[in-house]
């Protein structure tokens, strides 16, 4: 059976305390499997205004409704009010693994990791992760298994830590998509990735669909995509059976988008489809000839700014 492997983006302590118990509820109901990755620092979601001067980020924010998905709080900590601690949602975190899912670092803090880690160095990039790691540990009483980069950014020095930390497998990019969503080449898929003369360890899953807020509101093919349509756009992308690795959000999927994600797992199941956490699908991987791919970055439709990718 052809696999889709579900990454679930913790971003916020909204996301935590909310869509984390729903997104939970709603795959044990569908029997699937997924990979839950956890910031696990501050949320400052706030101090991503910063932003609004970059190419595409007013076009991102008018398309995707923020406001009513994150909520105007959330939009105000580190700014107007005090940034809450996600690590302190224990309850909840553990209730996942509890429940039988897999969980995996996403992030120490968000926006702190997604604006700046490009242009960081070593001793910085080591900080932040060996924080997550260790809140991690604290947290689940053992070491993560998995990372998945906040806005698929990362630098060498990160992806040199995930190794050291004896991680087997991450999904810390994308594969590049075409304007429809669909890949700009079938043979997409895990990799190995090369940074100067050295094939880091920790095997790579790159995202291989698109998300659902690079899709809505825009028009694609003289078709606008809307929450009425935008489940059935994505299903047309895996009409054709192959692996593929999507990414949703707790904030999304996990609160009011919820309908469009049931709406996909109900499909994918019709299209003969598994899905699977990360865990399960790197032990049907983890022994194959994975071809190796030098560390790239590309915008994507949808997207503002570049992010890692294979190109």
């Amino acid at each position: 059976m052809p696999s889709i492997v579900l990454k679930i983006d913790v971003d916020t302590f909204r996301g935590t305390k909310e869509g984390v118990p729903n997104l939970v509820r709603l795959l044990k109901r569908h029997q699937a499997g997924a990979t839950f990755l956890f910031s696990l620092g501050k949320d400052h979601t706030g101090w991503a205004l910063r932003r609004a001067f970059r190419p595409g980020f007013f076009q991102k924010v008018s398309r995707t409704s923020v406001v009513e998905h994150y909520g105007f709080k959330t939009l105000m900590y580190g700014v107007l009010l005090p940034a809450p601690d996600i690590g302190s949602c224990v309850t909840e975190m553990r209730a996942v693994q509890d429940a039988g899912f897999e969980c995996g670092i996403h992030t120490w803090d968000h926006v702190v990791w997604q604006d700046n880690v490009r242009q960081r160095g070593a001793e910085w990039t080591q900080h932040q992760l060996q924080q997550a790691n260790a809140k991690f540990k604290q947290i689940f009483g053992f070491a993560p298994k998995t990372h998945g980069a906040a806005g698929w950014q990362m630098n060498q020095y990160a992806f040199e830590q995930l190794d050291q930390f004896d991680m087997q497998y991450a999904s810390d990019g994308r594969a590049m998509l075409n304007d429809n969503g669909s890949l700009a080449d079938v043979a997409y898929g895990p990799y190995r990735l090369k940074i100067g003369e050295k094939v880091c360890s920790c095997i790579q899953m790159p995202t291989t669909l698109p998300t659902l807020d690079e899709l809505l509101g825009r028009t694609v093919a003289g078709k606008e995509i809307t929450t009425s349509n935008i489940a059935a756009h994505i299903l047309s992308l895996t009409k054709d059976p192959r692996d593929h690795v999507f990414t949703l959000h707790a904030e999304l999927e996990g609160q009011k988008l919820a309908p469009i994600f049931e709406e996909l797992l109900i499909g994918w199941r019709e299209q003969g489809y598994q899905c699977l956490s990360m865990a399960s699908y790197y032990e049907t991987i983890q022994n194959t000839d994975l071809p190796v791919h030098s560390l790239s970055w590309a915008s994507l439709p949808g997207r503002s700014g570049e992010l890692v990718a294979l190109v």
